[in-house]
Parts: C-alpha cells; sequence; structure tokens
C-alpha cells in the first residue's frame, strides 16, 4: 500500500503549445529530486485555439501522473484555476503559469514549508521581469488601493505562484461568485502563510495574454469584489460637493444683500455644471459595476463547462 501524499500540481493554459514541452520537462527534473510524495500534474485548458489540447494529450499519453481539464471556451484564468480546484485530487496544490515565468525549482521550498504546518506558502516577485514601466506603475498603484480599502491584509506583488494545504482547496472551492479575483480570495481566507522571494523571469515563449484592458478589468473586479470602497468614495465626494455648493450659495447671496452685487459668472456657472454632472456620472458608473456583480450572480450561470477531461490512472514518485 502506498502511503505517500499527493501532490497536485495545477497549470491553466491558454495557447502555450510552445511553452508546455519545455516545462513539463523542468517540472520533471525537479521532481525527479523530491522523494517521498506521489504527483498529478493537472492541464487546464481554457479553451485554447492553438495545438495546446494536442500538447498536452500526448503528455497524458506518455505520463500517467499528466492529467487534464479542457474547458469548451475561454472563461478566464479565474475559472481556468476553478476548474481545476474541483477536479485536484492532491493533499495540496502548487499553481504554475505555463510560461515558465514561476521556477519549478522553488517546488521543494514550499513543500518543506508545508511540512512544517503552513498552509499557504506564497511567492513574491523581488524582481518582475520584464515589464513596461507602465503596467508596473499600473499595477504598484493597483496594489496599494487595494491594500488601503480591503477589510483585511493583501499581498502586494503576489501573483497565483504558491502552494495551497487541502483545507484551503476546500475553501476555495466554497467561494462560487462568478466575478472572481482569486488573489484577493488567497488573502480572505485566511490560514497560516509563509512567504517566498523569487525572481520571475520573462515569458518562455510569445507575449502575454493579459492586455492593459484586461489587466484594468481585472483590478476592477478586485475592488469591488472585496470592498465597498469605492462606493463610499462617491457619497463623501458628493457630500463635499454639496456642502461646497452651500456655502458658494451663501458667498454669493451675501454680497448681493450687502454689497448689491449682480451675480456673474456665465462660464463658471458651466465649469460647475459640466463638473458635477460629470461626478454624478462617475458615481453612477461605480454603482454600476455593483449592480453588474448582483446581475451576473442572480443568473446562476456555471463558472465553467468543461468539453472534456482525462483522468489520472496511477500516481507515481
Amino acid at each position: 500500500m502506498n502511503d505517500n501524499r499527493l501532490i497536485s500540481i495545477l497549470i491553466p493554459c491558454y495557447n502555450e503549445q510552445a511553452s508546455i514541452p519545455c516545462l513539463y520537462a523542468e517540472l520533471c527534473k525537479t521532481l525527479s529530486t523530491i522523494n517521498g510524495y506521489d504527483y498529478e500534474i493537472m492541464f487546464v485548458n481554457d479553451g485554447s485555439t492553438d495545438a495546446t489540447l494536442n500538447v498536452i494529450k500526448d503528455l497524458h499519453r506518455q505520463d500517467t501522473r499528466v492529467t487534464y481539464v479542457s474547458l469548451s471556451r475561454n472563461f478566464g484564468k479565474e475559472n481556468a484555476m476553478m476548474a481545476g480546484f474541483d477536479n485536484i485530487k492532491g493533499d495540496c496544490v502548487i499553481i504554475l503559469d505555463a510560461d515558465l515565468q514561476d521556477p519549478p525549482t522553488l517546488i521543494p521550498d514550499m513543500l518543506n514549508y508545508w511540512e512544517q504546518g503552513y498552509h499557504d506558502v506564497y511567492a513574491r516577485r523581488s524582481d518582475r521581469g520584464k515589464e513596461s514601466w507602465l503596467r508596473y506603475w499600473l499595477t504598484m498603484r493597483f496594489y496599494r488601493i487595494l491594500s488601503h480599502s480591503a477589510p483585511f491584509e493583501t499581498l502586494p506583488n503576489v501573483g497565483d505562484f504558491r502552494l495551497l494545504d487541502r483545507r484551503c482547496i476546500d475553501a476555495l472551492r466554497q467561494m462560487r461568485e462568478r466575478d472572481r479575483y482569486t488573489k484577493g480570495m488567497y488573502c480572505w481566507i485566511g490560514f497560516r502563510k509563509k512567504e517566498l522571494l523569487f525572481d520571475r523571469g520573462d515569458r518562455y515563449d510569445g507575449e502575454s495574454k493579459m492586455s492593459l484592458p484586461s489587466l484594468f478589468n481585472l483590478a476592477l473586479e478586485g475592488l469591488t469584489s472585496f470592498t465597498t470602497t469605492p462606493l463610499r468614495f462617491a457619497s463623501v465626494l458628493g457630500l463635499i460637493i454639496a456642502m461646497f455648493a452651500f456655502l458658494l450659495l451663501l458667498f454669493y447671496l451675501s454680497k448681493a444683500i450687502l454689497f448689491g452685487d449682480i451675480v456673474r459668472g456665465f462660464p463658471t456657472l458651466v465649469c460647475i455644471v459640466l463638473f458635477l454632472g460629470g461626478m454624478q456620472l462617475l458615481s453612477i458608473g461605480i454603482l454600476g459595476e455593483y449592480i453588474g456583480h448582483i446581475f451576473n450572480e442572480t443568473k446562476q450561470r456555471p463558472p465553467y463547462i468543461i468539453e472534456e477531461s482525462g483522468a489520472q490512472q496511477e500516481n507515481h514518485k
């Protein structure tokens, strides 16, 4: 009877046909140095349009540790990871990107901390690799805003590269919302956490699938999923503008009564009206984001649909 604990390695992928063979080779090289565990390597094909699924199937035929779940279309990385959480069998899971920016060589250190009793061993980037200054600046601003507005501790400059104990996996599986920001969920569920620093490398092939508009949408998901601060911001801004307008009204009324001044300033009036209209539209937009989340949740659609999957046949060290 094999009493080794099972380690699941979860790899969401979208159009990564060139990267997967190299990632698999690096994984095998690392796993061969670690004894005492069984492994499953689960690829989640997120509706790739290239030969990614065929490459995964070839690996599945060669190595019974390799399993896969193929989604019926591109549902996004967040939902692809949810599909992985729902289907892995391990006592813990290690999440890796398919582009080799997350080095598999950190896996032994993650397992070592896991054996010491940590439930979430996350990798913090000390170097973000090749990245435009605009993308870096916007990312850092988002982390700062989220850390000041979220009602729990957030982890800036930390992605999905981490080890999660089965208790964390089970907790994440209970969170079935459709608009997901998994990086915030890792922090929200709590448990004992341990940090590992690493230098993030450059992509093995191609360019990042996350464009600036996609990152902006993800940032909105993060802010509106875990905090009502934007709503409060709109309320406070409205109160400040209303108080300012009231004081300005008293000022002009006093001038007219005491000094007989004629109220002038048509351009100023136009600017104020346009400013107030812009603030109203901004507030409606913020409110609309939250209503949109409510609308998506009430439809109760599944967050992903599996087209096919390859089950694990046998565990190997």
